[in-house]
């Protein structure tokens, strides 16, 4: 059984005897002294080794003769590569847009309660990732050979308008029309899965409060399906662009195509090839940029803390931190949210 003294508290003259705790005793007796972070060793020596490989393998790069970066720098903003990039943009806006349209019908169609369509739609996807996207793009190349005219009237009986598929499927349109209905079977498991992603309490409660399924659709879904739709769909963006390279063996002049035409000519392959390189990057760099954008605004209100900080706000946070450090009698900057983050975060 505990006795009252091993439950009360020591008397005050007992604690007066035992002294501060050691932190109180060390810093009255040291008021100069300063709080040392952990040193991070590990992490220094990984950064070093780090950027020594990379100066290795730039330094290799910039100084190799075989990349001839005169003749990069001189067919980089020539008129056939600039008409090659171009085509190439386009085809890859075009066949975005109109994947996603008919992936969100697919999308749709998988989660209808109609067993038709949704087996239909199953079906269409199943069989478009199934194939690889060349072997798509030849079929359709030569749907000549299985249909050789393509006509438009009443099913099973006689057809108002009949056009020869030759003339139809062009190289260009035998591009947009492959790489359309290859992008839609992607973008209809993206779309179904951020609409599932969606909490179903949400939907219950929007139905008790009598919104319309439009409204609901507009106003609680889309914004929080988006959160998880962008981030892939934004992959997928980037993953068509450099796709487009592959219609090259249909003889559609875009990035790649526009350089082959030259090096088979000059026989300055690796130069050539480093131009599309540098514009399939530089596209992608700007195309990231953006993605992480449009990521900030559907993300607001995803977590308490709020949204981490930009490279541009750290970037400014920093150079007060310099200024300051610079400076100390300089007056301080207005503190914003967003520094003020960064701040606790460092």
């Amino acid at each position: 059984m505990a006795t009252p003294q091993d439950v009360l508290p020591p008397p005050a003259a007992v604690r007066k005897q035992a002294g501060p705790p050691p932190a109180a005793t060390a810093t009255a007796a040291d008021p100069g002294a300063r709080i040392v972070g952990r040193r991070r060793t590990g992490q220094w020596v990984s950064a070093a080794v780090a950027l020594l490989l990379f100066a290795m393998v730039l330094n290799s790069v910039i100084r190799n003769k075989a990349f001839q970066w005169d003749v990069v720098a001189a067919w980089f903003t020539a008129p056939s590569v600039l008409n090659g990039l171009a085509l190439t943009l386009w085809l890859t806006a075009a066949t975005l847009t109109l994947g996603f349209a008919l992936g969100t019908v697919l999308a749709v169609m998988r989660l209808s309660a109609n067993p038709v369509l949704r087996t239909l739609s199953w079906v269409y996807i199943w069989i478009f990732r199934s194939t690889p996207a060349l072997v798509q793009l030849l079929l359709f190349f030569n749907i000549g050979a299985l249909y050789p005219t393509l006509g438009l009237g009443i099913p099973f009986g006689p057809e108002f308008l009949t056009v020869r598929t030759v003339n139809l499927f062009g190289p260009t349109f035998t591009a947009l029309v492959g790489l359309t209905l290859l992008e839609a079977a992607y973008a209809a498991e993206v779309v179904r899965g951020g609409i599932l992603a969606v909490d179903r309490g949400q939907l219950e409660a929007a139905s008790a409060l009598g919104l319309g399924r439009w409204r609901v659709l507009r106003r609680i879904v889309v914004p929080q399906a988006m959160r998880t739709i962008v981030p892939t769909a934004g992959n997928m963006l980037i993953s068509a662009l450099k796709g487009t390279s592959i219609i090259s063996v249909l003889a559609v002049s875009d990035l790649l195509y526009s350089v082959q035409l030259v090096y088979l000519q000059s026989y300055q392959v690796i130069p050539m090839l480093m131009v599309a390189t540098i514009w399939y990057v530089v596209i992608t760099t700007v195309l990231s940029i953006g993605q992480y954008y449009v990521e900030r605004h559907y993300a607001k209100g995803a977590t308490r803390e709020g949204l981490p900080p930009t490279p541009l706000q750290r970037a400014r946070t920093a150079l007060r931190r310099l200024r300051a450090a610079a400076d100390p009698a300089a007056p301080a900057a207005p503190a914003t949210p967003a520094a003020a983050a960064d701040e606790v975060r460092a």
